[in-house]
């Protein structure tokens, strides 16, 4: 099992930067492959990024291409995506999610584990 619990949301203009944590209880963290999905109001699910459990990213999503970035300290069991350059259109609820295999999933049908959510707010 895997508890998994993010933090850093808020609320930013237009080009600003935020950074997100994703804190995991639980064993193994180490074995996993972190995600990070977001909802807008009215909208479904999609997948942002994507860090294997070596610590590679594995994919990236065009929306968020050369803005976005993610990483991991599993000494802290945490994983961590940084936001850059935001626009309005980044405005939604993100999530990081955990599954465990030899390749990083982009689709969260695959995903095991799931946080609760941050809202993250871009203003214009």
């Amino acid at each position: 099992q895997v508890q998994l619990v993010e933090s850093g949301g808020g609320s930013v203009q237009t080009g600003g930067s935020l950074r997100l944590s994703c804190a995991a209880s639980g064993r193994a963290f180490s074995t996993y492959n972190v995600g990070w999905f977001r909802q807008a109001p009215g909208k479904e699910r999609e997948f942002v990024i994507v860090i294997s459990w070596s610590g590679g990213t594995a994919y990236v999503a065009d929306s968020v291409k050369g803005r976005f970035s993610v990483s991991r300290d599993n000494g802290k069991n945490t994983v961590y995506l940084q936001m850059n350059s935001l626009k309005p259109e980044d405005t939604a609820v993100y999530y990081c999610a955990a599954h465990q295999s030899l390749r990083a999933e982009s689709d969260g049908t695959r995903y095991d584990y799931w946080g609760q959510g941050t809202q993250v707010t871009v203003s214009s």
